[in-house]
């Protein structure tokens, strides 16, 4: 098959794939100089719409609606804005072989990729309850959230099972914004999750406790300390009951599984450096191979404010990271210098009537403050985490822009907090003052 050669290759065609794009634009890349190989069949997407307003019953997301980059107050790159670019987007193909070596890329249907700089995006893949052989899994019905194809067939499922009964494996992210999503849909909704409180990776069980609570209110059943370990059918191959090892058994019409994702890197195995799980990057995303570069949720980056390595899984991540790595290309080809990537972590959710932020880290220890009544009519809560006496994390539910940018502030600059009383009494107040 004839050999297609480029002097930029995107591999992947996410939320950090467009982002990258828009910045080789800004930067002046030539015609036929970048192309995104995706396997998924449209162009760059914000992804975080597919677990929200994708599902809505009433006005509902669609492409080309959320096109990169308007997740981020950006203007829409339509199809159309890359070919008036001259980057050429190769959809629908699917990579099975890379030779780092050799600056080449194979694809499925054998066509070959050549590159002169590589920027790695493949992004994660979902885990599966078939990947641990549970029984049943792989019966009709039982659906993953990654790409929109994943969210079309959920959709259809939602119409075609109206008022019936749905349950979410999983109390993460997607777990989370899931079950409003199904509720809203008028579904009969229950989660299903082995941890003691929803989110243990960020929530304490304090903030935990206002979710759980506020979802039960809307009717969504939640089931703790306990896992799916089987699925029984209907004749027709789909779903009928979700087993779980405690012995009880649950109704389902619809099960959506959300127990997390593996980073896309098995391509590259043996040929780059890794470390704790990702690819190994320097502040500039590139690898321990000169021509390649890797960003989003495959990178393992320096963190300069907490002077460590981290992989870090989130849109805001994945778009920033994306431009460092172009930037940062750019420069070196122009002889100019680039800052040193210096990312605060930022983690966002969106469900019901509800908006919570986070920045920072969550270590050491905590304090609860604001109303977390989950029956408030406009509950306002958050949460700061303190290390070594310096508030280093800092959470809130309901905070209006300008104090989200107070408690960003906050765990960017690290205040000195010793006394946990007073900062729990003082609350909001700290951040906002700072």
């Amino acid at each position: 098959m004839a050999e297609k050669s480029f002097k930029y290759v995107i591999l992947g065609g996410g939320v950090a794939a467009g982002y990258a794009a828009r910045q080789f634009a800004k930067q002046g890349v030539q015609p036929g100089e970048l192309a995104i190989i995706s396997k998924e069949a449209v162009a760059p997407y914000e992804r975080p719409a597919l677990s929200k307003a994708y599902l809505f019953p009433e006005g509902a997301a669609r492409l080309p609606g959320f096109h990169v980059c308007v997740g981020s107050g950006g203007e829409r790159l339509l199809p159309e804005w890359y070919k008036e670019k001259g980057i050429e987007l190769i959809l629908s193909t699917e990579i099975v072989k890379a030779d780092l070596p050799a600056n080449t890329l194979v694809s499925a249907a054998g066509e070959t990729f050549k590159y002169q700089i590589l920027i790695i995006a493949t992004g994660s893949t979902v885990i599966k309850l078939t990947d641990f052989g549970v029984q049943g899994a792989d019966a009709k019905n039982i659906f993953y959230l990654r790409e929109i194809d994943d969210a079309d067939k959920l959709v259809e499922a939602i119409k075609a099972k109206k008022n019936g009964k749905a349950v979410i494996v999983g109390g993460g992210y997607i777990g989370l914004e899931l079950g409003a999503a199904l509720k809203i849909n008028n579904l009969d909704v229950s989660m299903v999750y082995p941890e003691p409180w929803c989110m243990p990776r960020l929530f304490t069980s304090g903030i935990a406790a206002f979710y759980e609570g506020y979802y039960a209110n809307k009717g969504i059943k939640i089931i703790k300390g306990t896992v799916a370990v089987g699925f029984t059918s209907h004749s027709n191959g789909e779903v009928k009951e979700v087993q779980l090892k405690d012995g009880r058994v649950l109704e389902a019409d619809i099960v959506v599984v959300g127990v997390g994702g593996r980073p896309l890197t098995a391509l590259f195995k043996g040929q780059v450096e890794e470390e704790t799980g990702g690819i190994k990057t320097d502040a500039f995303f590139k690898t321990s191979v000169p021509t390649v570069y890797a960003v989003g949720d495959v990178a393992t980056f320096p963190l300069k404010l907490y002077n460590e390595l981290r992989r870090v899984e989130h849109v805001d991540h994945a778009r920033k990271s994306a431009e460092q790595a172009v930037k940062a290309i750019k420069g070196l080809e122009k002889g100019q210098s680039v800052d040193e990537y210096d990312y605060l972590p930022y983690f966002y959710s969106r469900s019901f009537d509800l908006a919570w932020q986070f920045y920072g880290d969550n270590v050491g220890d905590t304090v609860l403050f604001g109303d977390n009544n989950p029956q408030s009519p406009k509950p306002k809560f958050g949460s700061y985490w303190i290390k070594d006496g310096k508030v280093v994390g800092a959470f809130l539910e309901g905070g209006s822009a300008e104090e989200n940018q107070a408690i960003a502030k906050v765990a960017k600059l690290q205040p000195k907090a010793e006394n946990l009383d007073a900062l729990t009494k003082e609350g909001l107040a700290f951040a906002c003052k700072i």
